[in-house]
């Protein structure tokens, strides 16, 4: 006895002092969200000074939420400390709740501020940007010239088609600069104007314009270093291509395979004559799909060549091989619905099922299907086999259910049961019910399947 009062007054003053730790976060989260709303506030004075009203509505729309629900953290507050005693249930539930709304205060102004810091940090650095975005694009402007040439030998040797990419780049980066000073001048008029949101838009702008005019200049350079690198790879890829030809001679000479090598011989027949301005990533790309589409009809030919595919006639034994074990699974479980289990119903359910997969995958009722396409066979032979063994299973597991409701001794001989007897239903020499029934039933579908595999 004294064991368990000790036990509830350790308990009560565990609670106890959760009770306590409670109240002490309830304070000073209270305290703490009180003290972030207005530094916050000062913070959006500041943001708005540099971004701008409209860039700082969600911040604003966040500050006046997270009043709204701090008030109903004070007013919780004060409950605690009114003249009204409270119980502990109801102090504890206010200051989990004033833990809440503080948290959620801290967290929603937290996903604002950092929201707006970048943009913030931006606006203190403009003038640093500002210097950084007019010597960047003096610098650009600098490579013009050198873009120009290149585009220009380039032409020579390359066709119009192969460089369409990049033609334009010169010109396009020109444009660019020349709007990124543009833009650059405006944010800086429109900053000591006081405008800042607009300065703001422009400053992103003129820097967007430098980063875009370097990515263009720069293709130039890595189009050539990458044009120069093709033609190399595609005589490599050439002297490859001609040996997998007359490596083709030796592998089974299948439709795909044929057609496989006469896409190659095009592909090479295709390659210009020397001179003659080219695109090497075209040539390359193609004669590459032809040389894979080669390979890949060749491992196709061998491996069907290892494997044959089972004739027209050996599927159709193996779907009406299936028919033939679901139908009469069907027919013994129909006949019994009160003595089959769940098992049973489950093995033909899946294999009826899985029957009528088939004939969608085949498009069309694979009962009266006149041909199958030689990539579909295997697999519906695999599909109508698994029907069969979920059937065969299904019609073992229903003799199972039926040998064991059956009364006992039933259609034995002289014992007067129903089907004893020489003068019953399957009595001495008739025997056409019970298990003579469902074994020959077995028997026919063990003959049939093992009929079927012998032309698989």
């Amino acid at each position: 006895m004294a064991g368990f009062w000790g036990k509830r007054k350790h308990a009560a003053e565990e609670l106890e002092s959760q009770d306590a730790d409670l109240a002490r976060r309830a304070r000073t989260a209270i305290v703490a969200a009180d003290e972030r709303i207005r530094v916050t506030t000062d913070e959006l004075v500041f943001a708005e000074a540099e971004l701008g009203s409209e860039a700082t509505q969600d911040l604003r729309e966040a500050i006046d939420a997270v009043r709204s629900h701090l008030g109903e953290a004070f007013h919780l507050n004060q409950l605690n400390h009114d003249e009204i005693p409270d119980t502990r249930e109801e102090l504890r539930t206010r200051n989990a709740r004033i833990v809440q709304l503080c948290d959620w205060a801290q967290e929603l102004l937290d996903d604002r501020t950092e929201s707006l810091a970048a943009r913030i940090a931006l606006a203190r650095r403009a003038p640093e940007i500002l210097a950084t975005v007019r010597t960047d694009a003096a610098t650009l402007r600098a490579l013009l010239p050198q873009a120009r040439e290149t585009l220009t030998r380039l032409g020579m040797r390359y066709s119009a088609e192969g460089l369409r990419q990049i033609e334009g780049n010169a010109a396009q980066a020109d444009q660019l600069l020349g709007f990124a000073e543009h833009s650059a001048g405006v944010s800086e008029r429109r900053r000591d104007a006081g405008q800042r949101e607009q300065a703001n838009l422009a400053l992103e702008a003129a820097t967007e314009a430098v980063r875009r005019a370097r990515t263009l200049l720069e293709a130039v350079e890595t189009f050539e270093v990458e044009a120069l690198r093709a033609e190399s790879t595609l005589a490599a890829v050439v002297d490859d291509s001609r040996g997998d030809l007359i490596a083709a001679r030796g592998a089974p000479q299948v439709p795909a395979v044929l057609n496989a090598v006469r896409e190659l011989e095009a592909a090479l027949a295709a390659l210009p004559a020397a001179g003659v301005n080219t695109d090497p990533f075209a040539q390359l790309t193609r004669l590459r799909e032809a040389n894979a589409g080669l390979d890949a009809a060749i491992a196709a030919a061998q491996q069907r060549a290892a494997h044959p595919l089972p004739d027209f006639a050996h599927v159709r034994n193996a779907i009406d091989d299936a028919d033939r074990q679901l139908a009469v699974a069907r027919d013994v479980i129909a006949g019994h619905r009160g003595w089959i289990g769940a098992d049973a119903r489950t093995r033909l359910a899946e294999g009826e099922r899985i029957r009528l997969d088939l004939d969608r995958f085949l498009g069309t009722s694979a009962t009266t299907a006149t041909s199958i396409d030689e990539d579909q066979r295997e697999q519906a032979m695999a599909v109508a086999r698994r029907a069969a063994f979920l059937a065969s299973e299904a019609l073992q597991l229903a003799q199972r259910d039926i040998d064991a409701y059956r009364p006992q001794g039933w259609g034995d001989q002289g014992n007067g049961s129903w089907g004893a007897g020489q003068g019953s239903w399957g009595g001495r020499g008739g025997n056409a019910g019970g298990g003579n029934v469902m074994g020959g039933i077995l028997g026919g579908l063990v003959i049939g399947s093992i009929l079927d595999g012998i032309f698989d």
